[in-house]
């Protein structure tokens, strides 16, 4: 189980922001703990509306983080 947890962790923070690549990652964690590839093939189907979600809840915490930077950004502007 660590094995999987630090490989999805080491892979995650490597990935570039390409929808599918999920299905990539995926791959490349269950070879490195020896287990069927093949198996993605189950979840082909409903991983692209998957991936749709991720990629949107990705983007509006990106949005929150840059308004909550702004706004801070803002205040501190005004006590100069």
């Amino acid at each position: 189980m660590a094995t999987v947890v630090l490989t999805a962790e080491l892979a995650s923070i490597g990935t570039a922001g390409v929808p599918g690549v999920g299905l990539i990652m995926l791959a490349m964690v269950l070879s490195s703990v020896g287990l069927p590839v093949e198996g993605i093939g189950l979840i082909l189907g409903i991983d692209r509306i998957l991936d749709m979600a991720r990629t949107a809840m990705n983007i509006t915490e990106d949005a929150a983080c840059a308004v909550i930077v702004a706004e801070q950004e803002r205040r501190r502007q005004r006590r100069l």
